[in-house]
């Protein structure tokens, strides 16, 4: 017998993930996208503007960690070198208004103590206080008895003001896509641990220098054509019928096929859409519990400065002020990233009112900001948003997240919605894919 038919739902980076991790593991793999490109939530997009310049971008500006060991060990699989498509530096907090938070190249937790000895613009008290709730947590083993939103959290602890709005509120919005008011102070503690609380390469931050399409998904998909998989682009399926000995999919373009066993790598709210007869199968509990999950958005601003801008810095933070108009968290000098000189991308994560703003007014309150903290006087040549309204899922208190694992042992789900003990990240999505990969392999075993 041959190898088995195995058929992967979308191409984002949990389904490049698992379809590449089947191939290696020998099956016969078909990959199905609905776009016309490989990433999902995590892509490369095209600006023309309107004085006919072109240029590459990415959907979202995304950070990876050196804790970031699948996201890492895939890459090498697709024969990708760390050092040709990452910039690796010490974790950096950095603002305009000189504040500074720098790790030191020294072992674990030395790396953090001599950042805060010898940390800019940051108060006694501040500094008190994040070396007490870092070690109050690794003594406590990073965990809580109950689990709340951040910011209740930590106001318990009585972590100052200071401390808050400086790093664990950027810190806490970056890594989990949600307002600290909303947001799991659990699966927060679970990316300190291990980001600033393991040693110090985990907590290095991974700056792209390629665009999202080169830094994995092209690669990736050329390892699984080159592994006997099929890439099948703008190939949306509609329905995937679960039976006994076999999956049955759907498509819109041609007529339904039959594989052995089938990853669901879509987002959560496309699962209740394409599982057939799902009470039928015992699948019913898990589209309900992925109809459930809410979603948060992330935006990126787009600024075109020209070639003689240049920030101090490849990433900096800013000030957020609702009350102000300053929207803008993060910003990129992706001339510094391998991108076009004087090109900025300011991310906006999480939900609020810039959200019900026109484009040009957020642009225009984007690039007044710019001018205010960072002294940025030109003006823009072009801009561009572009908005995720569904990016990440909302990372609530106490969530139940979908299982890989189904009551039909021959369909798996990959995905960062899945159950994991982080947020949604890019990390994630590459760990469910692998996971999911495994999960096939051993029911196809059995079956």
């Amino acid at each position: 017998m041959g190898p088995l038919r195995v058929a992967v739902v979308g191409a984002g980076w949990a389904g490049l993930s698992a379809a590449a991790r089947l191939c290696q593991a020998g099956h016969s793999v078909t990959l199905f996208e609905a776009a016309r490109t490989l990433g999902g939530r995590a892509r490369g997009v095209q600006w023309k503007q309107d004085s006919g310049r072109a240029l590459a971008l990415d959907n979202g500006q995304h950070i990876l960690l050196g804790a970031y060991r699948e996201t890492l060990a895939l890459m090498a699989l697709c024969g990708l070198e760390e050092s040709d498509v990452l910039l690796r530096q010490p974790v950096r907090l950095e603002a305009a208004d000189g504040f500074a938070l720098v790790a030191w190249r020294l072992p674990a937790p030395w790396h953090l103590l001599m950042a805060l000895l010898c940390a800019r613009r940051l108060g006694l008290g501040a500094r008190w206080d994040m070396l007490r709730l870092i070690l109050g947590a690794r003594s406590n083993g990073w965990r809580i008895p109950s689990d709340l939103p951040v910011g209740q959290w930590l106001k318990e602890l009585g972590q100052c003001r200071e401390i808050t709005e400086k790093v664990w509120a950027p810190l806490c919005v970056a890594a989990l896509n949600t307002p600290v008011e909303l947001a799991s102070a659990q699966v927060f503690l679970n990316v300190l641990r291990d980001s600033l609380g393991a040693d110090r390469r985990a907590s290095d931050l991974l700056l792209p220098k390629a665009s999202l399409d080169a830094l994995l998904p092209g690669p990736c998909g050329t390892f699984i054509t080159r592994h006997g998989g099929q890439v099948r682009l703008a190939a949306r399926v509609t329905q995937l019928l679960v039976g006994a000995t076999e999956i049955t999919l759907e498509t819109a373009q041609g007529a339904p096929e039959v594989f052995a066993a089938a990853v669901l790598a879509v987002p959560a709210h496309q699962v209740p859409t394409l599982i057939g007869a799902p009470e039928a199968k015992g699948l019913g509990p898990l589209v309900a519990q992925c109809a459930e999950l809410r979603w948060q958005p992330i935006t990126t601003v787009y600024l075109d400065f020209g070639p003689a801008l240049r920030l101090k810095a490849p990433m900096l933070a800013l000030s957020e002020s609702i009350e102000l108009g300053h929207f803008g968290q993060w910003v990129f000098d992706k001339g510094q990233l391998g991108g076009p000189a004087g090109l900025l991308a300011v991310v906006i994560s999480a939900q609020g009112p810039h959200q019900d703003l026109a484009q040009d007014a957020l642009a225009r309150a984007v690039a007044e900001q710019l001018r205010l903290q960072l002294g940025v006087s030109q003006t823009a040549s072009a801009t561009r948003v572009i908005s995720e309204k569904r990016a990440t899922f909302a990372c609530l208190p106490g969530l139940s997240r979908p299982e890989q694992r189904t009551a039909a042992a021959r369909l798996v789900l990959a995905g960062d919605h899945t159950e994991s003990p982080y947020p949604a990240t890019l990390e994630t999505a590459i760990a469910s894919g692998r996971t999911a990969a495994d999960l096939v392999t051993k029911a196809l075993a059995v079956l």
